[in-house]
Protein backbone atom coordinates (compact mmCIF):
# COMPACT_ATOMS: atom_id res chain seq x y z
CA UNK A 1 0.00 0.00 0.00
CA UNK A 2 1.04 3.63 -0.89
CA UNK A 3 0.98 6.41 0.75
CA UNK A 4 -1.40 9.18 -0.74
CA UNK A 5 0.67 11.74 -0.86
CA UNK A 6 1.84 14.18 -3.63
CA UNK A 7 5.18 13.60 -5.39
CA UNK A 8 7.05 17.07 -6.36
CA UNK A 9 10.35 16.74 -7.43
CA UNK A 10 13.02 18.13 -5.43
CA UNK A 11 14.88 20.46 -7.77
CA UNK A 12 17.03 23.27 -7.46
CA UNK A 13 14.46 25.57 -8.94
CA UNK A 14 11.66 24.65 -6.52
CA UNK A 15 14.67 26.65 -4.05
CA UNK A 16 15.36 29.38 -6.54
CA UNK A 17 11.53 29.84 -6.58
CA UNK A 18 11.01 30.03 -3.20
CA UNK A 19 13.12 32.43 -2.46
CA UNK A 20 11.34 34.67 -5.07
CA UNK A 21 8.72 34.19 -3.63
CA UNK A 22 9.49 34.83 0.02
CA UNK A 23 12.54 36.16 0.22
CA UNK A 24 12.58 38.64 -2.54
CA UNK A 25 13.85 41.30 -0.56
CA UNK A 26 16.07 39.96 1.54
CA UNK A 27 19.91 41.65 0.90
CA UNK A 28 22.26 40.04 -1.06
CA UNK A 29 25.67 41.98 -0.81
CA UNK A 30 29.19 41.70 -2.56
CA UNK A 31 31.85 42.98 -1.53
CA UNK A 32 34.05 44.80 -4.15
CA UNK A 33 37.53 46.08 -3.10
CA UNK A 34 38.34 47.19 0.47
CA UNK A 35 35.60 49.46 1.40
CA UNK A 36 32.83 49.25 -1.39
CA UNK A 37 29.93 46.72 -2.27
CA UNK A 38 27.37 46.08 -4.55
CA UNK A 39 24.09 45.41 -2.77
CA UNK A 40 20.92 43.94 -4.28
CA UNK A 41 18.30 40.95 -2.67
CA UNK A 42 17.33 37.56 -4.05
CA UNK A 43 14.64 39.12 -6.58
CA UNK A 44 16.98 40.97 -8.52
CA UNK A 45 19.32 37.69 -8.24
CA UNK A 46 17.46 35.36 -9.33
CA UNK A 47 15.16 37.85 -11.97
CA UNK A 48 18.89 37.99 -13.71
CA UNK A 49 19.35 33.99 -13.27
CA UNK A 50 16.61 34.30 -15.73
CA UNK A 51 17.84 36.39 -17.84
CA UNK A 52 21.06 34.43 -18.39
CA UNK A 53 19.09 31.58 -18.72
CA UNK A 54 16.99 32.80 -21.17
CA UNK A 55 20.44 33.53 -22.82
CA UNK A 56 22.34 30.21 -22.31
CA UNK A 57 19.14 28.72 -24.02
CA UNK A 58 20.16 30.68 -27.20
CA UNK A 59 23.17 30.04 -27.07
CA UNK A 60 21.78 26.30 -27.28
CA UNK A 61 22.70 24.82 -23.71
CA UNK A 62 20.55 22.02 -23.03
CA UNK A 63 19.96 19.72 -19.77
CA UNK A 64 23.28 18.02 -19.42
CA UNK A 65 25.34 20.37 -20.31
CA UNK A 66 28.10 21.42 -18.67
CA UNK A 67 29.00 25.21 -17.67
CA UNK A 68 31.92 26.35 -16.09
CA UNK A 69 32.97 28.61 -13.39
CA UNK A 70 36.35 30.23 -12.10
CA UNK A 71 35.12 33.35 -9.76
CA UNK A 72 34.92 34.88 -6.40
CA UNK A 73 31.61 34.93 -4.06
CA UNK A 74 29.91 37.58 -5.73
CA UNK A 75 26.30 38.43 -6.75
CA UNK A 76 27.01 37.04 -10.75
CA UNK A 77 28.39 33.52 -9.64
CA UNK A 78 25.48 33.29 -7.28
CA UNK A 79 22.97 34.34 -10.82
CA UNK A 80 24.85 31.03 -11.90
CA UNK A 81 24.08 28.81 -8.81
CA UNK A 82 20.56 29.38 -9.12
CA UNK A 83 19.99 29.75 -13.47
CA UNK A 84 22.08 26.83 -14.37
CA UNK A 85 21.15 23.58 -12.44
CA UNK A 86 17.33 25.52 -12.43
CA UNK A 87 17.39 24.93 -16.33
CA UNK A 88 18.34 21.87 -16.33
CA UNK A 89 22.43 22.07 -16.60
CA UNK A 90 25.37 21.31 -14.69
CA UNK A 91 27.24 23.86 -12.99
CA UNK A 92 30.68 22.71 -12.65
CA UNK A 93 32.71 25.25 -10.01
CA UNK A 94 36.88 24.76 -11.27
CA UNK A 95 38.84 25.25 -8.45
CA UNK A 96 41.08 28.39 -9.42
CA UNK A 97 43.83 27.70 -7.23
CA UNK A 98 44.71 24.44 -8.57
CA UNK A 99 47.51 23.92 -11.21
CA UNK A 100 46.79 25.40 -14.36
CA UNK A 101 47.12 21.71 -15.88
CA UNK A 102 44.52 20.26 -13.49
CA UNK A 103 42.32 23.16 -14.52
CA UNK A 104 42.94 22.04 -18.15
CA UNK A 105 41.97 18.34 -17.11
CA UNK A 106 38.97 19.45 -15.12
CA UNK A 107 37.57 21.60 -18.25
CA UNK A 108 37.86 18.69 -20.85
CA UNK A 109 36.74 15.90 -18.69
CA UNK A 110 33.78 17.80 -17.87
CA UNK A 111 33.26 18.62 -21.53
CA UNK A 112 32.04 22.33 -20.20
CA UNK A 113 30.80 24.24 -22.88
CA UNK A 114 30.78 27.18 -21.75
CA UNK A 115 33.14 28.95 -19.00
CA UNK A 116 32.15 31.73 -16.80
CA UNK A 117 35.61 33.60 -15.62
CA UNK A 118 36.08 36.58 -13.01
CA UNK A 119 38.83 39.24 -14.13
CA UNK A 120 41.09 37.98 -12.06
CA UNK A 121 41.64 34.49 -13.12
CA UNK A 122 41.92 35.21 -16.84
CA UNK A 123 45.43 35.03 -16.96
CA UNK A 124 44.57 31.23 -15.62
CA UNK A 125 42.12 30.69 -18.95
CA UNK A 126 44.85 32.31 -21.17
CA UNK A 127 47.13 29.30 -19.91
CA UNK A 128 45.01 26.66 -21.02
CA UNK A 129 42.75 27.77 -23.36
CA UNK A 130 44.07 26.68 -26.68
CA UNK A 131 43.68 23.09 -24.92
CA UNK A 132 40.19 23.29 -24.07
CA UNK A 133 38.96 23.48 -27.53
CA UNK A 134 35.38 21.92 -27.11
CA UNK A 135 34.66 25.49 -25.20
CA UNK A 136 32.13 27.44 -27.23
CA UNK A 137 32.55 30.53 -25.68
CA UNK A 138 34.21 32.17 -22.44
CA UNK A 139 32.00 34.75 -20.36
CA UNK A 140 34.20 37.57 -18.49
CA UNK A 141 31.90 38.13 -15.41
CA UNK A 142 32.26 42.11 -15.33
CA UNK A 143 30.24 45.27 -16.63
CA UNK A 144 30.93 46.33 -19.77
CA UNK A 145 32.91 49.46 -18.65
CA UNK A 146 35.41 47.08 -17.08
CA UNK A 147 35.61 44.66 -20.02
CA UNK A 148 39.37 44.03 -20.74
CA UNK A 149 40.84 44.31 -24.14
CA UNK A 150 41.61 39.99 -24.76
CA UNK A 151 43.65 39.48 -27.88
CA UNK A 152 43.72 35.95 -27.28
CA UNK A 153 39.93 34.70 -27.98
CA UNK A 154 36.71 36.35 -28.62
CA UNK A 155 35.22 37.18 -24.98
CA UNK A 156 31.92 37.69 -24.04
CA UNK A 157 30.64 39.88 -21.46
CA UNK A 158 28.44 39.03 -19.09
CA UNK A 159 26.23 42.14 -18.59
CA UNK A 160 25.95 41.79 -22.39
CA UNK A 161 24.98 38.47 -22.83
CA UNK A 162 21.81 38.82 -20.45
CA UNK A 163 21.17 43.04 -20.83
CA UNK A 164 18.33 42.20 -23.41
CA UNK A 165 16.81 39.03 -21.93
CA UNK A 166 13.97 38.65 -20.56
CA UNK A 167 13.72 37.86 -16.44
CA UNK A 168 11.09 35.46 -17.23
CA UNK A 169 12.66 31.75 -17.38
CA UNK A 170 9.92 28.94 -17.29
CA UNK A 171 12.36 26.29 -15.35
CA UNK A 172 11.52 23.48 -16.51
CA UNK A 173 10.27 20.03 -14.39
CA UNK A 174 12.37 16.71 -14.63
CA UNK A 175 13.51 13.83 -12.54
CA UNK A 176 14.96 15.07 -9.03
CA UNK A 177 17.72 12.61 -9.65
CA UNK A 178 19.13 14.82 -12.66
CA UNK A 179 22.41 16.35 -11.99
CA UNK A 180 22.47 19.55 -10.80
CA UNK A 181 26.64 20.62 -9.96
CA UNK A 182 29.87 19.21 -10.55
CA UNK A 183 32.82 19.98 -8.34
CA UNK A 184 35.85 17.98 -8.54
CA UNK A 185 38.33 17.10 -5.53
CA UNK A 186 41.56 18.64 -5.18
CA UNK A 187 43.27 15.02 -4.24
CA UNK A 188 47.35 15.70 -3.79
CA UNK A 189 47.64 11.98 -6.23
CA UNK A 190 46.45 11.68 -9.65
CA UNK A 191 43.84 13.57 -11.74
CA UNK A 192 41.29 15.39 -9.98
CA UNK A 193 37.64 13.11 -9.42
CA UNK A 194 34.17 14.80 -10.65
CA UNK A 195 31.78 14.36 -7.83
CA UNK A 196 28.10 14.82 -9.38
CA UNK A 197 25.75 16.44 -7.49
CA UNK A 198 21.68 15.42 -8.19
CA UNK A 199 18.82 18.07 -7.33
CA UNK A 200 17.52 15.74 -4.52
CA UNK A 201 20.98 15.40 -3.16
CA UNK A 202 21.18 19.29 -3.13
CA UNK A 203 17.62 19.51 -1.94
CA UNK A 204 18.28 17.50 1.00
CA UNK A 205 21.72 18.95 2.05
CA UNK A 206 20.11 22.21 1.92
CA UNK A 207 17.16 21.16 4.24
CA UNK A 208 19.43 19.57 6.50
CA UNK A 209 21.93 22.30 6.95
CA UNK A 210 19.19 24.70 7.92
CA UNK A 211 18.31 22.43 11.12
CA UNK A 212 18.57 23.76 14.59
CA UNK A 213 21.31 21.10 15.30
CA UNK A 214 23.16 21.86 12.32
CA UNK A 215 23.73 25.38 10.99
CA UNK A 216 20.46 26.33 12.87
CA UNK A 217 20.14 28.97 9.85
CA UNK A 218 17.03 31.14 9.78
CA UNK A 219 15.39 34.60 8.55
CA UNK A 220 17.33 36.27 11.06
CA UNK A 221 20.87 35.43 9.53
CA UNK A 222 23.21 37.22 8.01
CA UNK A 223 25.45 34.57 6.56
CA UNK A 224 28.89 35.15 5.34
CA UNK A 225 30.21 31.98 3.20
CA UNK A 226 34.00 32.83 3.33
CA UNK A 227 34.59 28.98 2.01
CA UNK A 228 34.84 29.71 -1.79
CA UNK A 229 31.68 29.16 -4.43
CA UNK A 230 34.48 27.09 -6.45
CA UNK A 231 34.83 24.53 -3.64
CA UNK A 232 32.05 22.09 -2.60
CA UNK A 233 29.26 24.61 -3.28
CA UNK A 234 30.67 26.71 -0.51
CA UNK A 235 29.37 24.29 1.93
CA UNK A 236 25.78 24.26 0.35
CA UNK A 237 25.04 28.15 1.71
CA UNK A 238 24.14 29.70 -1.06
CA UNK A 239 20.86 27.32 -1.49
CA UNK A 240 20.32 27.31 2.38
CA UNK A 241 20.55 30.68 2.89
CA UNK A 242 17.77 31.26 -0.13
CA UNK A 243 15.47 28.73 1.21
CA UNK A 244 15.69 30.16 4.80
CA UNK A 245 15.46 33.93 3.31
CA UNK A 246 19.11 35.03 5.30
CA UNK A 247 21.21 37.73 4.43
CA UNK A 248 23.83 36.56 2.59
CA UNK A 249 27.52 38.35 2.39
CA UNK A 250 29.53 37.66 -0.22
CA UNK A 251 33.40 38.83 0.14
CA UNK A 252 34.42 38.86 -2.86
CA UNK A 253 38.47 37.87 -3.66
CA UNK A 254 39.87 40.24 -0.38
CA UNK A 255 40.16 37.37 2.20
CA UNK A 256 42.42 39.24 4.70
CA UNK A 257 41.52 39.68 8.34
CA UNK A 258 40.88 43.20 8.04
CA UNK A 259 38.34 42.79 4.73
CA UNK A 260 36.68 39.84 7.02
CA UNK A 261 36.34 42.33 10.05
CA UNK A 262 35.09 45.01 8.07
CA UNK A 263 32.45 42.77 6.51
CA UNK A 264 31.51 41.53 9.50
CA UNK A 265 31.20 44.37 11.43
CA UNK A 266 29.37 46.80 8.92
CA UNK A 267 26.93 43.89 7.52
CA UNK A 268 26.08 42.58 11.27
CA UNK A 269 26.55 39.18 10.50
CA UNK A 270 25.52 36.45 12.73
CA UNK A 271 27.47 33.15 11.10
CA UNK A 272 30.05 32.80 9.11
CA UNK A 273 32.47 30.04 7.43
CA UNK A 274 35.26 29.04 6.16
CA UNK A 275 38.90 26.93 7.32
CA UNK A 276 41.10 27.62 9.90
CA UNK A 277 44.02 29.52 7.65
CA UNK A 278 40.98 32.11 7.21
CA UNK A 279 39.66 32.62 10.98
CA UNK A 280 43.72 32.70 11.78
CA UNK A 281 44.08 35.77 9.86
CA UNK A 282 41.10 37.42 11.11
CA UNK A 283 42.74 36.43 15.02
CA UNK A 284 45.38 37.97 14.25
CA UNK A 285 43.94 41.01 12.79
CA UNK A 286 41.74 41.17 16.08
CA UNK A 287 44.10 41.37 18.25
CA UNK A 288 45.73 44.63 17.00
CA UNK A 289 41.99 46.61 17.52
CA UNK A 290 40.91 47.97 21.16
CA UNK A 291 40.22 46.24 23.67
CA UNK A 292 36.75 44.45 23.63
CA UNK A 293 35.95 46.06 20.30
CA UNK A 294 35.85 42.81 19.00
CA UNK A 295 33.11 41.79 21.26
CA UNK A 296 30.20 43.96 20.24
CA UNK A 297 29.92 42.98 17.01
CA UNK A 298 26.73 40.35 16.71
CA UNK A 299 28.68 37.28 15.55
CA UNK A 300 26.89 34.12 16.79
CA UNK A 301 28.87 31.33 15.52
CA UNK A 302 32.12 30.94 13.70
CA UNK A 303 31.80 27.30 11.85
CA UNK A 304 35.02 25.92 10.84
CA UNK A 305 35.78 23.05 8.62
CA UNK A 306 38.21 21.95 5.97
CA UNK A 307 40.90 20.44 8.52
CA UNK A 308 40.68 20.23 11.83
CA UNK A 309 40.74 23.53 14.02
CA UNK A 310 43.00 23.80 17.41
CA UNK A 311 42.57 24.80 20.43
CA UNK A 312 44.30 27.95 20.38
CA UNK A 313 42.20 29.02 17.46
CA UNK A 314 38.83 27.96 18.77
CA UNK A 315 39.65 29.76 22.45
CA UNK A 316 40.98 33.02 20.63
CA UNK A 317 37.64 33.38 18.61
CA UNK A 318 35.46 32.41 21.17
CA UNK A 319 37.13 34.61 23.75
CA UNK A 320 37.96 37.44 21.26
CA UNK A 321 34.40 37.83 19.57
CA UNK A 322 32.43 36.13 22.29
CA UNK A 323 30.79 33.62 20.32
CA UNK A 324 30.79 30.07 19.86
CA UNK A 325 33.11 28.12 17.47
CA UNK A 326 31.08 25.05 15.41
CA UNK A 327 33.14 22.64 14.24
CA UNK A 328 32.27 20.63 10.80
CA UNK A 329 33.44 17.63 8.72
CA UNK A 330 33.19 16.66 5.45
CA UNK A 331 34.29 16.70 2.16
CA UNK A 332 33.50 17.13 -1.59
CA UNK A 333 31.81 13.71 -1.55
CA UNK A 334 29.34 14.22 1.23
CA UNK A 335 27.97 17.51 -0.16
CA UNK A 336 29.98 18.66 1.69
CA UNK A 337 28.32 18.01 5.25
CA UNK A 338 29.12 14.49 7.19
CA UNK A 339 29.25 16.09 10.87
CA UNK A 340 28.44 19.23 13.24
CA UNK A 341 29.76 19.21 16.58
CA UNK A 342 26.92 21.32 18.43
CA UNK A 343 27.38 20.89 21.96
CA UNK A 344 23.83 18.57 22.93
CA UNK A 345 22.09 19.57 26.01
CA UNK A 346 23.68 17.19 28.48
CA UNK A 347 27.23 18.79 27.64
CA UNK A 348 25.73 22.23 29.53
CA UNK A 349 26.75 20.79 32.80
CA UNK A 350 30.69 20.06 32.06
CA UNK A 351 33.15 22.46 32.98
CA UNK A 352 34.74 24.94 30.37
CA UNK A 353 38.00 22.94 29.49
CA UNK A 354 35.41 19.77 28.98
CA UNK A 355 33.33 21.48 26.46
CA UNK A 356 36.38 22.40 24.52
CA UNK A 357 37.46 18.57 23.94
CA UNK A 358 33.80 18.31 22.55
CA UNK A 359 34.25 21.55 20.87
CA UNK A 360 38.08 19.88 19.49
CA UNK A 361 36.05 16.92 18.21
CA UNK A 362 33.56 16.83 14.74
CA UNK A 363 30.32 16.03 15.95
CA UNK A 364 27.75 13.46 15.62
CA UNK A 365 26.37 13.16 11.13
CA UNK A 366 22.77 15.07 11.23
CA UNK A 367 19.58 12.68 10.44
CA UNK A 368 20.39 11.36 6.61
CA UNK A 369 23.95 10.32 7.29
CA UNK A 370 25.26 6.94 8.59
CA UNK A 371 28.75 6.39 9.99
CA UNK A 372 30.96 3.79 11.28
CA UNK A 373 34.18 2.64 11.66
CA UNK A 374 36.07 -0.74 10.12
CA UNK A 375 39.36 -2.35 10.38
CA UNK A 376 41.64 -2.70 7.55
CA UNK A 377 39.63 -6.21 7.03
CA UNK A 378 35.99 -3.94 6.58
CA UNK A 379 35.64 -5.63 10.28
CA UNK A 380 33.41 -2.84 12.19
CA UNK A 381 34.86 -1.90 15.45
CA UNK A 382 33.41 -1.04 18.62
CA UNK A 383 31.71 3.49 19.52
CA UNK A 384 34.01 3.57 22.84
CA UNK A 385 35.88 6.88 22.02
CA UNK A 386 39.62 5.14 21.90
CA UNK A 387 39.23 2.32 18.98
CA UNK A 388 40.81 3.82 16.12
CA UNK A 389 39.11 2.86 12.64
CA UNK A 390 38.51 3.54 9.01
CA UNK A 391 35.49 6.13 8.91
CA UNK A 392 32.60 4.91 6.77
CA UNK A 393 29.66 7.15 5.68
CA UNK A 394 26.11 7.27 3.61
CA UNK A 395 23.06 8.71 2.76
CA UNK A 396 21.32 10.81 0.34
CA UNK A 397 24.16 13.51 -0.11
CA UNK A 398 27.31 10.63 -0.54
CA UNK A 399 29.07 10.04 -3.57
CA UNK A 400 28.29 6.73 -4.73
CA UNK A 401 31.02 6.71 -7.73
CA UNK A 402 32.60 9.51 -9.10
CA UNK A 403 31.92 10.94 -12.76
CA UNK A 404 33.06 9.32 -15.86
CA UNK A 405 34.77 6.30 -13.59
CA UNK A 406 31.56 4.77 -12.45
CA UNK A 407 33.71 1.36 -12.92
CA UNK A 408 35.79 2.94 -9.96
CA UNK A 409 34.67 0.75 -6.78
CA UNK A 410 34.21 3.32 -3.77
CA UNK A 411 31.29 1.49 -1.93
CA UNK A 412 31.79 -1.39 0.18
CA UNK A 413 29.47 -3.84 0.25
CA UNK A 414 27.01 -2.78 2.43
CA UNK A 415 27.24 1.02 0.43
CA UNK A 416 29.35 2.64 2.88
CA UNK A 417 31.79 4.83 1.29
CA UNK A 418 35.60 4.89 2.77
CA UNK A 419 36.56 8.48 3.43
CA UNK A 420 40.05 8.42 3.69
CA UNK A 421 39.82 9.43 7.54
CA UNK A 422 40.97 7.72 10.67
CA UNK A 423 38.89 8.41 13.49
CA UNK A 424 37.18 7.32 16.66
CA UNK A 425 33.40 7.22 17.87
CA UNK A 426 32.29 7.33 21.22
CA UNK A 427 29.20 5.70 22.73
CA UNK A 428 27.04 8.82 21.72
CA UNK A 429 28.42 8.81 18.28
CA UNK A 430 30.38 11.66 18.63
CA UNK A 431 33.01 11.40 15.86
CA UNK A 432 36.93 12.74 16.22
CA UNK A 433 39.20 12.60 12.89
CA UNK A 434 42.52 11.28 14.17
CA UNK A 435 44.32 11.64 10.85
CA UNK A 436 44.32 10.78 7.51
CA UNK A 437 44.96 7.53 6.55
CA UNK A 438 47.84 8.99 4.34
CA UNK A 439 48.83 11.00 7.37
CA UNK A 440 48.61 8.95 10.20
CA UNK A 441 52.42 8.12 11.45
CA UNK A 442 52.27 3.95 12.21
CA UNK A 443 55.01 3.53 14.81
CA UNK A 444 56.08 -0.11 16.18
CA UNK A 445 52.97 -1.28 15.38
CA UNK A 446 50.96 1.57 16.88
CA UNK A 447 49.37 4.94 15.45
CA UNK A 448 50.08 8.74 16.31
CA UNK A 449 47.73 11.29 15.19
CA UNK A 450 49.51 13.99 13.36
CA UNK A 451 46.66 16.34 13.93
CA UNK A 452 46.89 16.18 17.97
CA UNK A 453 50.77 16.55 17.67
CA UNK A 454 50.16 19.79 15.59
CA UNK A 455 47.29 21.22 17.68
CA UNK A 456 49.39 21.29 20.82
CA UNK A 457 52.35 22.53 19.11
CA UNK A 458 50.15 25.24 17.42
CA UNK A 459 49.52 26.07 21.27
CA UNK A 460 52.59 27.03 22.15
CA UNK A 461 53.21 31.12 21.79
CA UNK A 462 55.80 31.46 19.57
CA UNK A 463 54.42 29.01 17.19
CA UNK A 464 51.89 30.29 14.64
CA UNK A 465 51.84 27.37 12.54
CA UNK A 466 52.64 23.51 12.77
CA UNK A 467 52.95 20.42 10.98
CA UNK A 468 53.95 16.99 11.62
CA UNK A 469 54.87 14.55 8.96
CA UNK A 470 56.15 10.37 9.28
CA UNK A 471 59.96 10.09 8.80
CA UNK A 472 61.23 6.81 8.63
CA UNK A 473 63.06 5.39 11.48
CA UNK A 474 65.29 2.03 11.37
CA UNK A 475 63.59 0.66 14.48
CA UNK A 476 60.16 2.18 14.48
CA UNK A 477 59.28 2.41 10.96
CA UNK A 478 58.44 5.76 11.51
CA UNK A 479 58.75 8.67 14.06
CA UNK A 480 57.69 12.03 13.94
CA UNK A 481 58.81 15.29 12.57
CA UNK A 482 57.36 18.48 14.04
CA UNK A 483 58.36 21.66 11.18
CA UNK A 484 57.03 24.93 12.65
CA UNK A 485 56.94 28.17 11.46
CA UNK A 486 57.55 30.78 14.34
CA UNK A 487 55.24 33.78 15.49
CA UNK A 488 55.99 36.73 14.18
CA UNK A 489 59.08 38.54 16.37
CA UNK A 490 59.64 35.28 18.37
CA UNK A 491 62.92 32.63 17.97
CA UNK A 492 61.67 29.56 19.68
CA UNK A 493 64.05 26.70 19.91
CA UNK A 494 63.31 22.91 19.69
CA UNK A 495 64.10 22.21 23.27
CA UNK A 496 61.44 24.70 24.43
CA UNK A 497 58.88 23.13 22.11
CA UNK A 498 59.27 19.96 23.17
CA UNK A 499 59.11 20.67 26.67
CA UNK A 500 55.97 22.37 26.40
CA UNK A 501 54.94 19.21 24.62
CA UNK A 502 56.14 17.05 26.79
CA UNK A 503 53.01 16.67 29.55
CA UNK A 504 49.81 17.09 27.25
CA UNK A 505 51.09 14.01 24.96
CA UNK A 506 52.21 10.27 25.60
CA UNK A 507 55.53 10.27 26.04
CA UNK A 508 56.30 7.68 23.82
CA UNK A 509 54.18 10.55 20.87
CA UNK A 510 57.05 13.16 21.13
CA UNK A 511 58.32 14.28 17.97
CA UNK A 512 62.02 12.86 17.62
CA UNK A 513 63.17 16.60 16.14
CA UNK A 514 61.86 19.98 15.52
CA UNK A 515 62.17 21.94 12.24
CA UNK A 516 61.84 25.66 11.85
CA UNK A 517 60.60 27.12 8.61
CA UNK A 518 59.72 30.25 7.20
CA UNK A 519 56.40 28.87 5.76
CA UNK A 520 54.16 25.92 5.32
CA UNK A 521 52.85 24.45 1.59
CA UNK A 522 49.04 24.62 1.55
CA UNK A 523 46.80 23.31 -1.08
CA UNK A 524 44.15 24.28 -3.06
CA UNK A 525 41.82 24.11 -0.10
CA UNK A 526 43.74 26.21 2.47
CA UNK A 527 44.75 22.50 4.13
CA UNK A 528 48.56 21.85 5.20
CA UNK A 529 49.91 20.02 1.93
CA UNK A 530 51.57 17.27 3.52
CA UNK A 531 52.64 15.63 0.30
CA UNK A 532 54.63 18.53 -0.53
CA UNK A 533 56.06 18.49 2.93
CA UNK A 534 56.83 14.96 2.78
CA UNK A 535 58.56 15.59 -0.40
CA UNK A 536 60.90 18.40 0.99
CA UNK A 537 61.62 16.32 3.63
CA UNK A 538 62.26 13.33 1.18
CA UNK A 539 66.33 13.46 2.47
CA UNK A 540 65.83 14.51 6.38
CA UNK A 541 67.58 11.89 8.55
CA UNK A 542 67.14 12.11 12.37
CA UNK A 543 69.69 13.25 14.01
CA UNK A 544 71.79 10.77 15.69
CA UNK A 545 70.65 11.35 19.47
CA UNK A 546 66.99 11.17 17.68
CA UNK A 547 66.88 7.59 16.88
CA UNK A 548 66.60 4.94 19.97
Amino acid sequence: MHGLMQNRQLLVSSMVRYAQQYHSDVDVVTAIGADASIRTNYGQVIARAGQLANSLAKQGIKQGDCIGTLAWNNHRHLELYYAVPSMGAVLNTINPRLHSDQIRYIVNHAHDKYLFVDLDFLPLVEKVHVDIAQIKGIVVLCSEQQMPDIHWCDAICYESLIAQESADFDWPEFDEDTAASLCYTSGTTGDPKGVLYSHRSLVLHSIATCMKDCMNIGAEDVIMPIVPMFHVNAWGIPYSAAIAGSKLVLPGSDMSGKNVYRLLNEEHCTLTLGVPTIWQLLVDYAATLPLNETSRLPIREFVIGGSAASEQLITSLESLFDATVLHVWGMTETSPMGTVSRPSPKHRRLSKEELLAIKLKQGKPPFGVEAKIVDDDGIELPWNGDTCGQLLVRGPWVAKAYYRKEDMRVLSDDGFFNTGDISTISADGWMNIVDRAKDVIKSGGEWISSIDLENVAAAHPDISQAAVIGIHHPKWQERPLLVCVASEGANPNKNDVLSFMKDKIAKWWLPNDVVFVDELPYNATGKIHKKNLRESFNDYRFPAGAVK
